[in-house]
């Protein structure tokens, strides 16, 4: 169906699943993509070979954002591993920030979907606008 990447919810498998998932997505050619909450959660990703990790700045639960927590999480993810933000970035100077803590890449949805104009959203997010 062409796509690149799958979404692997630590906190929706256990150990085995997420360490098998990762290994399946991997044979067939998909990137895993490994979302994360907390140190235990990395923990997990890390012992199933995540070298593509997300921490998710919404709590699953209450749906509440800490917007610190991928900042606090950043130093604890090993070198090599690609580290993705995802959730609760709302302007450039969040975008920044994550940039500065080690993030390569964001995870955006709700602000897109709730604008008027993503196209414009995504120019401000880069600092283009």
């Amino acid at each position: 169906m062409g796509a690149d990447c799958v979404l692997l919810i630590a906190a929706a498998l256990d150990d085995a699943e997420l360490r098998d998932f990762r290994a399946l997505a991997n044979e067939v050619g998909l990137d895993a993509l490994i979302e994360i909450h907390d140190e235990a959660e990395l923990e997990r990703a890390l012992t199933a070979d995540g070298d593509l990790i997300g921490v998710n700045q919404r709590d699953l639960v209450t749906f509440a954002v800490d917007q610190q927590r991928a900042v606090r999480l950043a130093p604890q993810i090993p070198s090599g591993v690609v580290r993705v933000a995802e959730s609760g970035v709302r302007d450039a100077s969040d975008a920044a920030a994550l940039a500065t803590a080690g993030y390569h890449a964001l995870l955006v949805g709700e602000m897109l979907v709730r604008s008027s104009d993503p196209a414009s959203e995504i120019r401000r997010l880069r600092g283009l606008d």
